[in-house]
């Protein structure tokens, strides 16, 4: 490494937020980059470890040592090509990714891991600043055709790995704007818009070729695409969430989680809107579940004008340090506060919502709860006696999601797993239809963008191999 005691010398540090009542007032990003020098002290941190558990913490497999180095050593053009040939997406997992890298940080076992989420953010932002991404070369096209459904995470790595080798793409979309999840699953003050469509720009000028408002089952069927095509890739996602099938669900003001993000930035968007406006201005919204996309829900609602915001999810505190349960380099699943709830949230843990409470006009009003208490080791939990009531004029269902929708693997005739996924062996991405392929959530459940991104990728390895015999895409080269 470059600075051998860094680690020693410097303390880490990450990028700045700007005031939460500044950021509370708008839906842009918020993110305050890092100073040149201060980057560089942070590459700086990073550890001749001998065994880089970083990367076994990564999905995507970053050569993270390399670019902290090369960030320190100001060579950031290297530093880019390194974190590209991994990473198709840099400047957006530096932004949304979880950073289970840090987890793994072999720093972190005794300190404060190094920061290596914003030198991501840095380098991505690099790349695009510079045009640092290689020009389309001239490639001997092979005249093979890949159909991809679905322009999520996992659909365009697989697009952009599979354009790199000479094939021609179409990935198809049945929403109005391409990006999938990461346009409208994320909310715009965490990832703006125009960050996903200069991807798609720049993807267009290497030659996918791509379709909006056409979903597969009505505009366009497995039948017509299994004739214009030699491979089909289904990166369709987890779309049924997860939920609530209480007292009185069919009331008024209870929705979706994803219902309620994707409106609001279609709005944002100018988008028409195919439904009436969900709307936070003035209510007290209760928030049920936990996760990044519960999270997402409290930041728009505060951001809406929501004159209180709630948040409950039937888990537990988690610890404010790791235990035995999580040992390093697992991901430490301790109680972290997400920027959105920094800015206004009661949080409540260990709460088992037991109905809707509706008035007569069978809008809801609230909902009536009981508190559990969880035995960790046999991870289930037994209602403790204590009840009580939220109020709430707008609930959000943020669960999370099961599925595909069942209806439309029906009509593929693709084998789905015991958990309603698109079934493939071990490893594999091939379905039990010849020419059919799978990968990202529709293929593994929901998870995280970075394992939808790898999932695409190495779905792109196997499509390859399947059309020529070779595998010209490889999976640690992005060109």
């Amino acid at each position: 490494m470059g600075k051998i005691t860094g680690f020693l010398e410097y303390a880490r540090l990450t990028h700045f937020d700007e005031k939460v009542e500044d950021r509370k007032k708008n839906f842009n990003e918020f993110l305050i980059p890092m100073a040149k020098e201060e980057l560089k002290k942070q590459g700086a941190r990073c550890m001749d470890c001998g065994i880089p558990f970083c990367q076994t913490g990564c999905p995507l497999g970053n050569i993270i040592p390399d670019f902290n180095d090369l960030t320190f050593r100001d060579k950031d053009e290297a530093a880019f090509a390194s974190l590209l040939s991994t990473n198709n997406f840099p400047d957006i997992t530096g932004r949304i990714c979880p950073a289970p890298c840090e987890s793994a940080c072999v720093l972190g076992i005794n300190k404060p891991p190094v920061a290596i989420k914003s030198i991501e953010y840095a380098i991505g932002e690099n790349g695009f600043k510079n045009n640092w991404f290689p020009s389309n070369r001239s490639l001997k096209k092979t005249n093979k055709r890949i159909a991809i459904i679905g322009s999520g995470p996992a659909g365009l790595a697989c697009a952009d790995q599979l354009i790199s080798v000479g094939h021609d793409v179409f990935v198809y979309e049945k929403e109005d704007e391409l990006g999938g999840l990461l346009t409208y699953g994320i909310p715009n003050f965490k990832l703006e818009k125009e960050v996903v469509f200069r991807h798609i720009a720049r993807m267009k000028k290497r030659g996918v070729i791509f379709l909006k408002n056409v979903e597969l089952g009505k505009e366009i069927t497995i039948e017509e695409l299994q004739q214009k095509f030699d491979a089909i890739v289904l990166a369709i996602g987890a779309s049924v969430p997860r939920d609530l099938p209480l007292t009185n669900r069919a009331g008024q003001g209870i929705h979706f989680a994803m219902d309620f993000l994707t409106q609001n930035t279609k709005k944002l968007l100018g988008k028409p809107l195919s439904e009436p406006p969900i709307s936070a201005r003035e209510k007290k919204v209760l928030v049920i579940g936990g996760g990044d996309t519960g999270s997402d829900c409290i930041g728009t609602s505060i951001r809406q004008g929501a004159k209180l915001v709630t948040q409950i999810e039937i888990l537990p505190k988690p610890p404010l340090e790791r235990d035995a349960s999580m040992p390093w380099p697992e991901y430490d699943r301790v109680f972290r506060v997400s920027s959105s709830q920094a800015e206004g949230c009661e949080r409540k843990f260990s709460v088992l919502t037991e109905n809707f409470v509706l008035n007569q006009e069978k809008a809801v009003t609230g909902i009536e709860y009981s508190e559990v208490s969880w035995d960790r080791q046999k991870k289930s939990f037994e209602k403790s006696g204590t009840t009580g009531k939220i109020d709430a004029d707008l609930v959000l269902l943020a669960m999370g999601f099961l599925h595909p929708e069942p209806k439309l693997l029906e009509t593929l005739n693709v084998a789905t797993d015991p958990r309603g996924n698109i079934a493939t062996p071990a490893n594999k991405y091939q379905t039990n239809v010849k020419k059919i392929f799978t990968a990202g959530d529709a293929r593994r459940g929901q998870s995280l963008v970075v394992w939808a991104i790898s999932e695409g990728r190495e779905c792109a390895v196997e499509v390859d191999e399947f059309l020529t015999g070779e595998k010209s895409v490889l999976k640690s080269k992005f060109y």
